[in-house]
């Protein structure tokens, strides 16, 4: 089993007067927090008062691009060319190293966020783009991929650091996929349940489907969506239980 292991969550994820989730107190549960990068959500200041928190809590920062969506919270597939896909990300890394350095903190990986995610986990020529735009920017960037995915193979022939993701709050799918958000069974809200699938999936290496199958997988890191109305509370049980486990909680880039 697996000592270590990284808790992320998706946050800074509001917009003008708009919030989304409590990001204060996810940033004092979580080991690693993905940063909105101004296009699905957030904006410079939620950008830099997200990562000043974070620099002040040790919590490691990555840049989390996605389609340029507002109004769909970047969870719809927006038609793009993979040279398009490639520039759109490259532009939200710059965006994210630029607010995090003016915190006082550094952008150390990037993680996809919502359609763009599961299209990069699907489609080759998608997946390369969004590790050419993290090499291209910077090639000791981290890339954090759904585990068994074209995210973490696009981002291995690229030459990056890949590091392989399960969710806690998602259900999957018997090809290890996410199980779709308009499914039964995508969402999973029980605190105490989420956050036993997901130390049995870093005790057992694996990816837990729906019907109880594992699929063999590295467990870099567990992550809890921000936005959720759960959030909170999944998070910090999932802590609890991890460290009650003898599982220490770290940053994978700190490894």
């Amino acid at each position: 089993m697996a000592t270590t292991v990284d808790l992320n969550s998706d946050l800074g994820e509001g917009f003008g007067a708009w919030r989304a989730g409590d990001d204060e107190a996810m940033l004092s549960i979580v080991s690693s927090a993905n940063i909105a990068c101004g296009v699905h959500a957030g904006d410079p200041e939620i950008m830099a008062k997200s990562f000043a928190i974070a620099h002040r809590n040790g919590v490691a920062v990555g840049a989390h691009p996605g389609y340029a969506d507002l109004w769909g919270f970047g969870r719809r597939r927006i038609p793009c060319s993979a040279g398009e896909v490639e520039r759109l990300v490259a532009y939200q890394i710059g965006a994210a190293a630029g607010l995090a350095a003016y915190a006082g903190h550094a952008v150390t990986y990037v993680k996809a966020h919502g359609a763009l995610a599961n299209v990069a986990s699907e489609e080759p020529d998608i997946a390369r783009a969004l590790a050419r735009a993290v090499r291209g920017v910077d090639r000791n960037l981290a890339l954090l991929a759904i585990a068994l995915t074209e995210q973490g193979r696009a981002g291995e022939k690229e030459g990056l650091a890949v590091y392989q993701e399960v969710f806690a709050d998602r259900g999957y799918t018997e090809a290890g996929q996410l199980v779709s958000r308009k499914e039964p069974g995508a969402l999973l809200t029980d605190a105490d349940a989420a956050a036993a699938r997901a130390l049995a999936m870093v005790r057992e290496g694996a990816i837990i489907t729906t019907s109880g199958a594992r699929l063999r997988t590295a467990v870099d890191s567990i992550c809890v969506h921000g936005d959720s109305a759960h959030a909170v509370g999944m998070a910090r049980r999932l802590r609890e239980m991890l460290e009650q486990a003898g599982v220490a909680l770290r940053p994978f880039t700190a490894r």
